[in-house]
């Protein structure tokens, strides 16, 4: 359950904000997020030793220099530095395996999630919710392919995964008891996929909503590639059903095709047998292409078996402030 500190000591709080190329907004970032820490502890809700920790994810421009400033303007702004870009999810999780706090909270460092929702995080888990969601009440600020996509993707998730496998609307914006994280650090896969990985942690959950903001300023840095990728990784990670998928699509066209062989030996011997039958190019273009789709999905899990047998690092820390 998670930490009953009303009664022995203020709860300690641990706020890791991902970073790459957010040179734009982080000072804006930064002047909120201390604010907001300020405000939770004059109430009380919260420790004076509560720190914020911004991951530099490799960044190109300012964003480390920045950090370092900040840290010696403010006690409660700390830093940690990657040693080149390794992904949110992988920048995410080194935030979040090494730093302290009783509980933690990861949100992204571009003020689009609503940082008024952390109060009623730590009020969710002073009442015993070890994981606590933050999930957008709706996605007005996106675009409608992107509302339109991710619609699919989290229905496909929860279809292939199981409902309570996947959280509806929600990103990287959760706040995790140590208890929690402490087991969170059990799982040692590569391929991360934080939004399917905390579900199966299985401890008492609950989800705050909130209204997403546009961004404050800069850009994102996820294209369509990158969120594309994300979902795969997100399809692969915890389904095997486009395995399973190939197995009865492979047998429904033997089937199929076993029917159209009986055909074919019946129009031989009759007159409806045309000389350059065009009829042959389409199953066998068909089947090329099946073949192919098949060996790619079989392709993208035994990336994921090399990737894993390797068990290279996934994340290297440069340098903290």
């Amino acid at each position: 359950m998670g930490p009953d500190l009303g009664m022995v000591r203020v709860m300690e709080l641990s706020i890791v904000v991902p970073c790459f190329n957010e040179e734009a907004v982080l000072p804006e970032t930064v002047r909120r997020l201390v604010e907001t820490l300020g405000a939770l502890q004059s109430k009380g809700k919260i420790s004076h030793e509560s720190r914020i920790y911004f991951v530099d994810d490799g960044s190109r421009d300012r964003t480390w220099a920045l950090i370092e400033d900040f840290s010696r303007q403010h006690q409660a702004v700390c830093g940690i530095k990657l040693s080149r870009n390794f992904g949110q999810q992988q920048a995410t999780l080194a935030g979040l395996l090494n730093v302290g706090g009783d509980a933690l909270i990861s949100v992204d460092a571009d003020l689009q999630d609503d940082l008024g929702a952390i109060e009623k995080m730590l009020d969710a888990c002073r009442d015993g919710h070890d994981v606590v969601y933050g999930v957008r009440n709706k996605r007005e600020t996106d675009s409608f392919f992107k509302r339109w996509s991710a619609l699919c993707f989290y229905r496909l998730m929860a279809w292939l995964t199981g409902k309570e496998k996947i959280i509806y609307n929600h990103a990287d914006y959760r706040l995790l008891s140590r208890l929690a994280l402490e087991h969170l650090r059990d799982f040692k896969e590569i391929n991360l996929f934080l939004r399917g990985i905390v579900p199966l942690l299985g401890f008492p959950s609950t989800c705050v909503y909130y209204d997403r903001a546009s961004r404050y300023a800069g850009h994102s840095a996820y294209n369509m590639r990158q969120l594309f990728r994300l979902a795969i990784d997100g399809l692969t990670s915890f389904s095997v059903f486009p395995l399973r998928l190939i197995t009865t699509l492979g047998l429904l066209i033997s089937l199929l095709s076993s029917a159209f062989c009986m055909w074919a030996l019946l129009a031989v011997f009759s007159d409806t047998a045309v000389p350059g039958w065009a009829s042959t190019v389409v199953p066998l273009s068909l089947l090329s292409g099946v073949q192919l789709l098949s060996i790619g999905v079989v392709g993208e899990y035994l990336a994921k078996v090399y990737m894993e047998t390797k068990a290279r690092p996934r994340y290297i820390i440069e340098k903290r402030v």
